[in-house]
């Protein structure tokens, strides 16, 4: 059996259709591949080094990093495999809808270092359930009627 071809992390970081978000402990971005520029309109210069609050929506930020440093400080998520789907923000102040899953990152004595998230963008999916919920009520209350 042939040796497996080793795999270059870089380019398939880079070559991904979803953004690919890593946050060191303290929340702040130390990863955000060319899929994230795409998705959210930050460039790298703009997201790295900076807080999530970049991208999660203000009402949200309080609940989210309860649930980080909470994360943070015991190694553990109950949504490692959990699809998670929430709001975000663009550059622009427009509002997505996003999907993602999450992974904890350790180092060799494994202490938490950061999280990694792959995220996707359903907007256009929300937007279409939305209105689908909305025509199925409207033709439910017609129907009610008669």
């Amino acid at each position: 059996m042939p040796e497996p071809t080793p795999i270059d992390l870089h380019q398939l970081v880079n070559a991904l259709g979803d953004a690919l978000v890593v946050c060191d402990t303290e929340g702040q971005i130390t990863l955000w591949n060319p899929a994230a520029h795409q998705m959210f309109g930050f460039t790298p210069e703009d997201a790295l080094g900076q807080s999530l609050d970049l991208i999660i929506p203000p009402r949200l930020r309080a609940r989210h990093w309860e649930g980080y440093r909470h994360t943070m400080a015991t190694g553990q998520t109950r949504y490692g495999h959990e699809v998670l789907r929430v709001p975000a923000v663009h550059k622009s102040g427009a509002t997505l809808s996003i999907s993602f899953t999450v992974a904890l990152l350790f180092d060799e004595s494994r202490q938490v270092t950061g999280i990694a998230s792959v995220i996707r963008d359903e907007t256009h999916r929300f937007n279409e359930e939305k209105r689908l919920k909305s025509e199925l009520a409207e033709l439910k209350s017609g129907l009610a009627k008669n």
